[in-house]
């Protein structure tokens, strides 16, 4: 009997600590919220429909992309063919990024009555029209857009794609949220006064030296199932002030550096976070950066 209740008081003491901890990290959520302004940090789109292609992914399920456009997303650095053939042929191909807006998946029929899955790709109305009559521009384009697709929702496509012909979309297109906000504002926590909201600066480096990958740590809430929201840890002990980091919350990516020449750190997220409502916290005492993330409902 005595074992049973030493092994009973020690589920409950462990419940109870799990209780704890989630009150501590909801706590922290709402402090983190309450301190950021209201700002219009998102606003919604009605995509117009452009063309669709045709493709298929590793295990032969039919996929359809709708390459739509709006002038709410930026446009692109207007490139010349040859300025977009030198990029593609140096060291770092990656230096030229087009902006778009990559939609949930949705299920729909295609033409012989089968189902398939449909995604929304939002860009530019400008460089809409440059892929469209350019066939360099678009084959670039469509590749990119399918590595977005591959490393949001982790499937592989095949590059056989094929254009729908008198068609612009398949199935409907929905509106979409775009940020407007480019990067999260960080709070700086400082135990000889209040907060203060410090926006992240880019500043001049002078120092040359590489960046090292700082320790994290991102717990899941709940820790079963799909998460309500991610706590990501980051630890910089080089660091004196918030402003010398420089956040960027993607969808699924965190991308962190410590200026100047410190710290350099790129997560991916195996979920959806809610870019406008996550924020971040720097402690100067413990030198560790704290982001609350809520993740997009399953």
């Amino acid at each position: 009997m005595a074992s049973d209740k030493s092994l009973l008081s020690a589920e409950m003491n462990t419940s109870m600590e799990e209780a704890l901890y989630e009150q501590m990290l909801m706590k922290a959520k709402q402090e983190i919220q309450s301190r950021i302004p209201n700002l219009p940090e998102s606003r919604q789109i009605r995509p117009q429909p452009g063309f669709c292609i045709k493709t298929r992914t590793s295990k032969n399920t039919k996929i359809f992309i709708n390459i739509c456009k709006s002038n709410q997303i930026p446009a692109p650095p207007d490139l010349t063919e040859q300025e977009l053939v030198s990029i593609l042929e140096s060291d770092d191909p990656s230096g030229y990024r087009v902006p778009m807006s990559l939609g949930e998946p949705h299920v729909e029929v295609d033409n012989s009555g089968g189902g398939c899955t449909a995604y929304d790709i939002v860009i530019n109305g400008t460089f809409f029209e440059k892929i469209k009559n350019n066939e360099l521009f678009r084959e670039f384009f469509i590749t990119v857009a399918m590595e977005g697709l591959e490393n949001k929702y982790e499937m592989e496509l095949s590059r056989a794609w094929k254009m729908l012909k008198n068609r612009k979309f398949l199935g409907s297109i929905f509106e979409q949220n775009i940020r407007t906000k480019s990067k999260p504002m960080i709070q700086e926590i400082d135990t000889m006064g209040p907060f203060q909201l410090t926006p992240s600066k880019s500043l001049i480096s002078e120092v040359k030296s590489s960046p090292v990958k700082p320790d994290y740590m991102i717990v899941a809430e709940p820790p079963v199932g799909h998460p309500s929201f991610l706590v990501a840890e980051i630890s910089l002990p080089k660091v004196a002030s918030a402003r010398s980091l420089v956040l960027d919350l993607g969808e699924d990516r965190i991308v962190l550096v410590g200026r100047p020449d410190l710290y350099h750190l790129d997560v991916f997220i195996p979920y959806n976070i809610i870019q406008e409502q996550s924020g971040a916290q720097f402690s100067k005492d413990s030198k560790v950066l704290t982001i609350t993330m809520p993740v997009q409902p399953a």
